[in-house]
């Protein structure tokens, strides 16, 4: 046997040991046991962020005043816009109609530009948040 076919059969059959040994795999099962309460617990942040409670950006007001045109504005937006989240939000004695959940000021100017065709007088604010 000459030296060329000895080092085609040495490589073929390194190539093979590689090639068996990735084709013998181990298989596993993972069980994963979780508390019932952390499905109820991300269930209420989705509805915490769709009532636009934990933003810690920016938002859009649209009116701040009596609860009955608050209603009307908030029916007015969600009729025209389901892009972003509305809610009520009261402070003594008004209440105010805020939209969006922005994380940065210029997302929310965007969406001002946008927001301002129908309601002349929003603006942007960054609302603290109560802890």
């Amino acid at each position: 046997m000459d030296f060329r076919t000895f080092s085609k059969l040495f490589i073929a059959s390194i190539l093979m040991l590689f090639i068996s040994g990735k084709s013998i795999a181990q298989s596993a099962t993972l069980t994963v046991n979780q508390d019932p309460k952390i499905t109820q617990l991300l269930e209420l942040k989705k509805g915490l962020e769709k009532e636009n409670k934990l933003s810690s950006g920016y938002t859009i007001q649209l009116y701040y005043g009596e609860l009955d045109k608050a209603n009307q504005i908030l029916r007015k937006y969600r009729g025209s816009y389901g892009n972003w989240p509305a809610s009520i939000e009261y402070e003594t004695p008004n209440y105010k109609v805020w939209a969006g959940n922005f994380d940065t000021r210029i997302e929310a100017e965007r969406a001002l530009i946008e927001i301002q065709s129908s309601f002349s007088s929003a603006f942007i604010l960054k609302p603290e948040r109560r802890k």
